[in-house]
């Protein structure tokens, strides 16, 4: 096999500082020739703390140098297009990108979320190989990939097919196996095949909505684990029995701060502690790696480790992007993650194509040595071997067995001479005989019986453990809810305070508001008395889906997913986002407009050609004594015509394919941002229901919440996403087509009506408190309507 022989390369890059941050100082020599060297200048003040303070420089050499301005096709193209186009050609690759927290790892290796453009190493590299096997006839392909994330040393499959989970131990563990030529197996870890690029990339869009996303004061969405996205590929020529495999593992390390950095404590203490760990043991795999005579590597100290042992002085063309983010207050962290990038720059890999044979081939060549063995076996022995005894032989057999068992002489032995088969089935008969003497039928009814009492006993016990849960559940999404209504109490009187100071003496009409959120699903319900009667009867039915079941949001999760929805950030995002894809698809429109105009024109000049022809065989037959052989000049023009469409319909319609791919990036985008809203919403929910019971246990067990939670969900359902309807009563003699009925929102995704006289009384609960709450929480939803519209106005 081909070998290739060479030291990992290592290249650098420099992240654009943030608006609060303070450059530090630093020089990129770029060498045309040689590699480029990187100064960083440590100043005197801030050198005292933690370097020897008499040096004021520091030079790294790096393959290349990507500075603050270099844009992501460029890192592509320099770092990963010529790993992607060994691992095209059967051997293995691995990029990883290694540096502190908020240096841009995850930027480079994954891409950021806003732009197109801003794609990264792992989609960009997906594109350019699913490009290349599609010109590639002459080979048979197939490609799976498998996504790793390795959390506090344990190792889960991103992939799992069966559910999306909800926290990180939810997915399935994945533990390493190694085999006795030292190979490394992960046991769980799923591959999912990818026949085109968009499977692939839904895949990776999967595996990163399964992420675990951890704060730290560093990085508000900072990664806290490894993530090993990983591209198999085999290939074979029709026909042939060879067959090449290889893999790329793109790696986005955890940050490589020190834990003192990080300012944390409780479990993101004990993550840090676990990243340092397994980044300092791939740290002393390095080391060992660069010394001349080491014969122990230390790989099975981390699964970190372990999972990179073929890329790390192994069979593997390896490549190291080191991220630094050079202001002041960092300088010694991009230093450390320097020095750490000079010694990988050290260790050689060789690199061997990965070629096996056919196991169907495989398998008639065995076969055959199977049949000359037997010939051989039948010559030596005289006697023919069939691969199954005789029922006589086995019944002489049995008697042996016999007269061996009852034989009372120690040093009786059973010899049924040098058969293997005859062997074998001896064994397997003097077992069976044990274990029939052993087991009586008494005993077996007996088990049977205790064993079913206990999981009877189980069963009951499990169920009532889960109604608990349950009631629990439901008792903290009630205060969860109070609380809310009380935040909205206090805001509405805020409002309302401010607006009676502001309109001092002009009086504030009830209105009957009825706000409809566009884009409902279902038309405004109204709420009356007869259906309250209903739906009180109904009460009992309601089906209880509790979350941790994979059941939907109940109602009233539902009314604080709109308001934690309202409030954040995300959200704009997915407006943005929209528009952008309603942009993407008029233009796609647009354009498939301008081809088929372009498409009927080549046709119709077509035509004129064969017109012509038809003509100028005519006058030939006519005259022959005209030259027929001339050139005809229309003729021409007609063709260069033809040509130019030519040109832009092939320009148009590579336009449309890259605006195809855009869109599909721009709504998994979207998806992703809803997921992780979505995400976000759910940790504070969870976070609120453990504050309430540590706040007041008492109320869990209070006797209003009982009267207030039918009233109350059914309240709340209208006020889930479909739609909101609020009324208090109105006095028909006053000017209903006053100044509160052309309320103006300013929000555009809400239209706001006030029918004039439509006065709907609202069934309460019987629970004074309960009732206050829910008319204060209906009042201030109004007057905060109302308040939005006197600004607007």
């Amino acid at each position: 096999a081909a070998m290739v022989k060479e030291t990992i390369r290592v290249y650098a890059r420099v992240k654009p500082l943030g608006r609060r941050q303070q450059a530090g100082i630093y020089s990129v020599d770029d060498n045309e020739n040689s590699l480029s060297s990187l100064e960083i200048i440590v100043p005197r003040d801030l050198a005292d703390g933690f370097v020897n303070n008499k040096r004021e420089s520091y030079k790294f050499k790096f393959q290349k140098i990507f500075d603050q301005e270099a844009k992501q096709d460029v890192v592509f193209d320099s770092i990963a297009k010529p790993v992607a186009e060994c691992v095209l050609a059967g051997y293995n690759g691995t990029i990883f990108a290694y540096g502190q927290t908020g240096s841009g790892k995850t930027f480079t290796i994954t891409g950021g979320a806003e732009r197109y453009s801003d794609r990264g190493i792992i989609p960009r590299t997906l594109s350019y190989i699913f490009d290349q096997l599609q010109k590639d006839s002459s080979k048979v392909y197939t490609t799976h990939v498998s996504y790793l994330e390795i959390y506090n040393e344990c190792g889960y499959d991103l992939l799992d097919p069966r559910h999306e989970a909800s926290r990180l131990e939810d997915l399935p563990k994945v533990t390493i196996m190694e085999d006795t030529d030292q190979n490394i197996h992960l046991k769980n870890l799923s591959l999912q095949q990818a026949t085109n690029e968009e499977e692939a990339l839904n895949l990776l869009f999967l595996g990163d909505t399964n992420r675990m996303i951890a704060e730290t004061p560093v990085n508000q969405a900072s990664t806290r684990s490894h993530c090993i996205f990983t591209i198999h590929i085999s290939s074979k020529e029709p026909g042939s029995a060879t067959i090449r495999r290889s893999k790329l593992h793109l790696v986005d390390l955890a940050g490589s701060e020190r834990v003192a950095k990080t300012g944390v404590g409780g479990h993101l203490l004990t993550e840090a502690k676990y990243i340092n760990l397994s980044l300092h043991y791939l740290e002393q795999v390095i080391i060992a790696l660069a010394e001349k005579n080491r014969s122990h590597i230390p790989y099975r100290n981390s699964m970190m480790t372990s999972v990179l042992r073929d890329s790390l002085g192994g069979n593997c063309m390896t490549t190291m992007i080191a991220t630094l983010s050079i202001d002041k207050r960092n300088i010694d962290e991009c230093i450390s993650t320097c020095r750490f990038a000079q010694r990988v720059a050290l260790i050689k890999n060789e690199a061997v194509l990965n070629e096996e044979i056919d196991p169907r081939l495989m398998i008639i060549q065995l076969k055959k040595e199977i049949q000359e063995l037997k010939d051989e076996l039948e010559l030596v022995t005289g006697k023919q071997r069939t691969s199954e005894l005789s029922q006589e032989e086995l019944l002489q057999l049995d008697e042996l067995i016999e007269a061996f068992l009852e034989d009372d002489d120690p040093d009786s032995t059973l010899d049924v001479g040098a058969d293997i088969r005859k062997i074998k089935y001896c064994f397997v008969h003097v077992k069976q005989l044990m274990n029939n003497s052993k087991i009586s039928d008494k005993k077996l009814l007996s088990q049977h019986i205790s064993e079913e009492d206990d999981t009877n006993r189980e069963a009951g016990e499990e169920e009532l453990k889960k109604l608990k849960e349950l009631l629990q559940q439901r008792d903290n999404e009630i205060n969860i809810l109070v609380n809310m209504l009380k935040k909205e109490k206090k805001k509405a009187q805020d409002a309302l305070f401010q607006l009676n100071a502001a309109s001092a003496g002009s009086t504030v009409l009830e209105q009957s508001l009825s706000v409809n959120l566009e884009e409902s699903q279902s038309p405004s319900s109204c709420f009356n008395l007869k259906e309250a009667k209903h739906f009180r009867s109904s009460f009992h039915r309601l089906p209880f889906l509790s979350r941790q079941t994979g059941g939907k949001m109940s109602l009233g999760c539902q009314e604080a997913f709109e308001v934690f929805k309202r409030d954040h950030a995300d959200s704009i995002t997915i407006e943005d986002n929209k528009q952008l894809l309603k942009q993407r698809f008029t233009e796609a429109k647009c354009l498939g407009e301008k081809l088929n105009e372009v498409r009927n024109k080549i046709n119709h000049l077509k035509g004129e050609i064969t017109q012509r022809h038809i003509q100028r065989a005519a006058r030939a037959v006519s005259s022959p004594s005209e030259e027929v052989n001339t050139l005809d000049p229309v003729e021409e023009k007609l063709r260069t015509q033809i040509e130019e469409e030519k040109k832009s319909y092939e320009m148009m319609f590579n336009r449309l394919k890259g605006l195809k791919v855009e869109i599909e990036h721009l709504q998994l985008l979207t998806e992703k941002v809803k997921m992780k809203l979505q995400k976000d919403f759910q940790v504070w929910w969870s976070e609120e229901a453990i504050n309430l019971q540590q706040e007041k246990p008492e109320m869990v067990s209070s006797p209003n919440t009982v009267t207030v939670y039918p009233q109350f969900i059914k309240s709340s359902q209208h006020l889930s996403t479909n739609s909101f309807s609020e009324t208090t009563r109105v006095s028909p003699n006053e000017d209903a087509a006053g100044k509160n009925n052309s309320i103006t929102s300013s929000n555009p995704t809400l239209k706001t009506r006030a029918p004039p006289n439509s006065s709907t009384s609202i069934p309460l609960t019987g629970d004074s408190q309960a009732d206050a709450d829910i008319l204060a929480f209906i009042k201030a939803r109004q007057n905060i309507l109302q308040k939005k519209g006197k600004s607007c106005q």
